[in-house]
C-alpha cells in the first residue's frame, strides 16, 4: 500500500507542478467563456454596415423599409441596368430590384461583396411583413395595427409543471434543462478523454524509455497501474475543484454586481405564464429594486430544474471520476500492449466508440430524456457518464440514477481486473505487433 501511495504522489506532484497545468487551470474557464461569448460579439461587431438602393417596379415598397444600425435604404426608379452600375460605383453596397408582381414577389439583389445571412434575412422578413399587411387591407379589410393587437391578446403559453411522488407541483423550464444537459454531457466527454489519454501517454512514455523495467523491479504491475490511474485522477479532481471554486466566485460576483437580474428572474419563475416578464418588471418598479429580496443563483437553479444544484454537482463529480477510471483502466491496458501511440489507435478506437456514439446521439437523447434510447444509454457503463448527465437536468428517478451509478462502480472493478491481466504481460513486451487474439490469451495467464 505504501508503494501505491508513493506512485500516486509521484504522478500527482509531477503533473501539478508543471507550468502547463497551472496555466490551463486558470485559462481554461476563460477560454470556455470566450468560446461562448466571443463569437456572438464578433458576429455583431464585424457585421458590415450596408447601404442599399431599392428599385421597386411595383412602387409599393418605396420608403417602406425600416433602417437599423447595420442597414440603411435609399430609393430610385428607372432603368435597373443604369441604376445598379451607378449605385455600386458610388458607395452603395447592394441594389435590391423588386420585380413586378402581386403576391409572390420576386426580387434580385446585386452586390460586389457578398452580404451576410443576417442582412438577407432582414430584407426578406421586412418584405414578408409589408406584403402580409397589404393583403390584410386589400383582401380582408383588416387594419394591420388591430390585427397585431388581436394577436397580442390571444397569445397562449404552456407552463411545464412536474408533479412528484409526494404530489407537490414544480414549474420547470424544459429548454434550459436540455441546454444544461447538452453542455454537461459534452463537458464530461472532453474531461474523460483529456485525462484518460494522459494515462495512455504516460504508460507509453515509461515503456518506451524503459523506465518501467526499473519500476517493475520494485513494485507489482497492478500497483504501478493503479498508482498511475489514481494519481492522474487526483490531478483531474484538483483541476475540477478549482474550476468549481472559480465558478462559485464568478456566480457570487455576478449576483453582487447585477442583483436586479436575479430578482426579476425569480419573480418571473414564480409568476409564470403570459406576461411574466412585464409583470415582474412592474412589480420591481412598484416595490423598489432595493426592497426586493435577492434570489440566489442556486435558488434559481432549484426553481428551473427538476433536480437540485447539489445533486447536479455531485452527479457530475461522480460520473467524471468513474467515467475517467473506467476509460483510464482500458487506456492503460492499451498503452501497455503497444510500443507507440500510432499502434494504439487500432485498440483505442473500439474503446472510445461508445462515448463517440453518445455524442452523435446527443440530439435524440436531449429531445426525449426519458425515452428508451436515453434510458438504456444511461445504464450502459461505457455511455452512462455522458448520457446520464444529459438526462439529469430534466429529471431522473432516483432508482435509475442509483442503478446507473452502481453499474458504473461494478464495471470499473471488472475493467481493473481486465486491464491488470493485460498490463502485467504487455508492459514488458517489446518489438511485437499485438493482435486481439493474443490479448485474449493474456487474460488466461
Amino acid at each position: 500500500m505504501n508503494k501505491i501511495r508513493f506512485i500516486i504522489a509521484r504522478e500527482y506532484l509531477t503533473r501539478v507542478k508543471k507550468k502547463s497545468f497551472i496555466i490551463m487551470t486558470i485559462i481554461a474557464p476563460l477560454l470556455l467563456a470566450a468560446l461562448i461569448v466571443v463569437p456572438v460579439i464578433v458576429a455583431n461587431e464585424t457585421q458590415k454596415t450596408m447601404k442599399v438602393m431599392v428599385v421597386d417596379d411595383n412602387e409599393f415598397f418605396i420608403n417602406r423599409f425600416s433602417d437599423n444600425e447595420k442597414t440603411t435604404f435609399a430609393y430610385r426608379s428607372g432603368d435597373i441596368d443604369v441604376i445598379k452600375k451607378e449605385a455600386l460605383s458610388n458607395g452603395y453596397d447592394a441594389v435590391l430590384h423588386i420585380l413586378k408582381g402581386t403576391q409572390m414577389i420576386q426580387s434580385n439583389l446585386y452586390y460586389s461583396e457578398e452580404p451576410s445571412m443576417t442582412f438577407n434575412s432582414n430584407i426578406e422578413s421586412q418584405m414578408d411583413k409589408l406584403l402580409f399587411d397589404k393583403l390584410l387591407v386589400d383582401t380582408f379589410k383588416v387594419d394591420p395595427e388591430k390585427y397585431e393587437k388581436l394577436k397580442s391578446l390571444t397569445r397562449s403559453s404552456v407552463a411545464n409543471i412536474k408533479i412528484d411522488e409526494a404530489g407537490q407541483e414544480k414549474q420547470t423550464q424544459a429548454e434550459i434543462s436540455r441546454i444544461v444537459g447538452m453542455f454537461s454531457g459534452i463537458a464530461i466527454y472532453f474531461f474523460i478523454f483529456m485525462f484518460a489519454s494522459q494515462v495512455l501517454r504516460g504508460v507509453l512514455e515509461e515503456k518506451t524509455n524503459r523506465i518501467v523495467e526499473v519500476l517493475i523491479s520494485s513494485v507489482k504491475p497492478m500497483e504501478l497501474m493503479m498508482g498511475k490511474i489514481i494519481g492522474i485522477a487526483m490531478v483531474g479532481l484538483t483541476q475540477f475543484l478549482i474550476w468549481v471554486g472559480l465558478t462559485f466566485v464568478f456566480i457570487y460576483g455576478a449576483q453582487f454586481a447585477v442583483p436586479d437580474l436575479f430578482q426579476s428572474q425569480a419573480l418571473m419563475q414564480q409568476m409564470g405564464g403570459q406576461g411574466a416578464t412585464i409583470a415582474a418588471q412592474n412589480q420591481i418598479t412598484a416595490i423598489g429594486a432595493d426592497q426586493m429580496p435577492t434570489a440566489s443563483i442556486f435558488t434559481l437553479i432549484d426553481m428551473y430544474f427538476n433536480v437540485s444544484f447539489t445533486v447536479l454537482l455531485l452527479s457530475f463529480l461522480f460520473y467524471f471520476i468513474f467515467g475517467y477510471l473506467i476509460y483510464a483502466a482500458l487506456f492503460a491496458a492499451v498503452g501497455s500492449a503497444v510500443d507507440n501511440e500510432t499502434d494504439s489507435q487500432q485498440f483505442t478506437l473500439p474503446v472510445t466508440i461508445p462515448l463517440i456514439l453518445t455524442i452523435m446521439l446527443l440530439v435524440p437523447i436531449t429531445e426525449d430524456p426519458n425515452g428508451p434510447l436515453a434510458f438504456w444509454m444511461s445504464m450502459i457503463p461505457l455511455t452512462s457518464p455522458v448520457a446520464m448527465l444529459i438526462r439529469l437536468p430534466s429529471g431522473v428517478p432516483l432508482v435509475q440514477l442509483l442503478s446507473s451509478m452502481a453499474i458504473c462502480v461494478l464495471f470499473f472493478i471488472f475493467c481493473v481486473w481486465f486491464a491488470a491481466k493485460i498490463y502485467r504481460v504487455g508492459i514488458l513486451m517489446y518489438g511485437k505487433k499485438i493482435t486481439y487474439k493474443e490479448l485474449f490469451k493474456w487474460l488466461r495467464y
